[in-house]
């Protein structure tokens, strides 16, 4: 039986800013259809950063970041058409309604199959209720708009969804159906990068969870590796210990 590629490769990933700070320190790891994967860590631990290098925000300074084989900072605009990305801070137009974020950016991506009804049936999928799909998104609240752009982010059905702090903002109880839309893209196997502060919801959602610290991937287990772990007492463990290391 063939293997299956990994849809994204962090291959020895490196970023240093001009003004000497290492972002990134030759970071490996792989994402593959069907998969969550779960980056822990604290601000400045790398996270965003390499996120940003999936989506070419940023280039590398060594490495490489490929989506479905493809170079990010090779061939960005190839690479882009198979990612959707959500950030912790959505920026979506907060004069139009749902409905009218979600046409102008599908519409903007090159998608003008779409009816209102689709549109609508997304933003339900995503727990965004009926009577907010009219209203502006001005009077959004942070979490109904990540809503807007987890769902701007299905339509574009690409194969791979990068997530930047998708639960910050959410409610417990939006928080608990955001999981169960995770897990219902991972059965129509979207390959899925989130970053997170949210160890309890890694645990619960991620088939590898890995932990980063000042650029460095400090650990990296499967979901069966982790049964009968506790993951917060690991996450302090693995950070008090690179801290002793690097001290």
């Amino acid at each position: 039986m063939e293997t299956p590629r990994p849809m994204l490769e962090a291959d020895g990933l490196t970023k240093r800013y001009e003004d000497g700070n290492l972002a990134l320190d030759h970071v490996s790891f792989d994402v593959y259809p069907g998969q969550v994967y779960a980056m822990l860590g604290g601000n400045g631990a790398g996270k965003t950063t390499a996120i940003n290098l999936f989506l070419n925000f940023i280039e590398p300074t060594d490495g490489e970041a490929r989506v479905d084989g493809i170079a990010t900072h090779k061939e960005p605009l190839k690479a882009k058409e198979k990612l959707a990305y959500v950030s912790e801070n959505v920026m979506l137009y907060p004069n139009f309604t749902a409905l009218q974020n979600l046409d102008f950016f599908a519409r903007l991506g090159g998608n003008t199959k779409y009816s209102k009804d689709d549109y609508r049936q997304v933003l339900l999928r995503v727990g965004l209720e009926e009577e907010a799909h009219n209203r502006r998104l001005k009077g959004y609240s942070k979490g109904m708009r990540q809503k807007c752009g987890i769902a701007i982010s299905i339509l574009k059905n690409a194969p791979a969804i990068l997530l930047d702090e998708p639960t910050s903002g959410l409610d417990p109880k939006a928080a608990v159906e955001f999981i169960r839309l995770l897990e219902s893209l991972r059965e129509e196997g979207k390959a899925i990068l989130m970053s997170t502060h949210d160890i309890f919801r890694a645990k619960e959602v991620a088939d590898v969870v890995g932990i980063m610290n000042e650029g460095n991937l400090v650990m990296q287990r499967s979901r069966e590796e982790l049964v009968g772990e506790d993951l917060e007492k690991l996450y302090v463990e693995y950070m008090t210990g690179y801290m002793d290391e690097v001290a």
